[in-house]
């Protein structure tokens, strides 16, 4: 699952959980569905889908990782269905002992990529929903033909594999960068989070034997979700 091709790259009724492995897709505004052809990295029910999906406020989850805390603060109103998804792994243990697969280190696309327990990049919960799409971004200043949009320095964003294909998959910004407005923006990284984040990119990429100095590829230094918890 790609950020993008590598050249360029409550309180309500709410309704009874689902098993990944049921029909599907849940009855509520974000209607999870199951993947049945791309299954779970690692067993995780389907998400809670309330009538009125919580939209308002923020919470907070803290990566422990082998280099440090990455604190996320996540942001209900500008993304609700992402937020509850992401809310719900965590409570799951699912990001729990996962490493960070990618790194970028384009002119124009700076991320760090996690959130398969697989460590692949291909693996995901075994459910996708649909995108929740940034709709006021400014236009990248890389990009003289105003297609691309800026992604700024601290975003927290979902990974996908084309359209209404979110999964569990997700990427923190640490530079600048230039992206088609086609991935869903649900929070922030703060900044001692940052900090991790700088020392992970400060590693660079590990080399290949087909690349000795690659922009794209696994971190130099291993990068290990150790665990993941919502801060109360």
């Amino acid at each position: 699952m790609a950020v993008v091709a590598a050249a360029v790259v409550a309180l309500a009724a709410v309704a009874a959980p689902a098993s990944a492995h049921d029909r599907g897709p849940t009855t509520g505004p974000c209607q999870y569905t199951p993947t049945p052809d791309e299954p779970a990295a690692r067993p995780v029910p389907l998400p809670p889908d309330p009538r009125r999906t919580p939209s308002r406020g923020t919470a907070t989850v803290v990566l422990h990782t082998n280099l440090g805390q990455i604190p996320l603060v996540l942001d209900r109103a500008e993304a609700p269905c992402t937020v509850q998804s992401f809310l719900h792994l965590t409570r799951h243990r699912f990001y729990d002992k996962t490493i960070c697969h990618r790194l970028t280190a384009y002119p124009t696309l700076k991320v760090l990529q996690c959130g398969d327990p697989s460590g692949t990049g291909e693996g995901g919960p075994g459910y996708r929903y649909r995108d929740e799409l940034p709709t006021d971004l400014p236009p990248a200043p890389t990009d003289p033909t105003g297609v691309r949009r800026l992604y700024a320095r601290g975003v927290l964003a979902m990974a996908n594999a084309g359209p209404d294909t979110n999964g569990s998959q997700f990427f923190l910004v640490y530079g600048d960068s230039a992206l088609r407005p086609n991935y869903t923006i649900f929070g922030q990284v703060t900044p001692r989070g940052l900090t991790t984040l700088d020392r992970v990119a400060a590693g660079g990429i590990a080399p290949t034997a087909e690349d000795p100095a690659p922009v794209d590829g696994a971190p130099a230094l291993r990068t290990e979700i150790c665990r993941a918890r919502i801060r109360h």
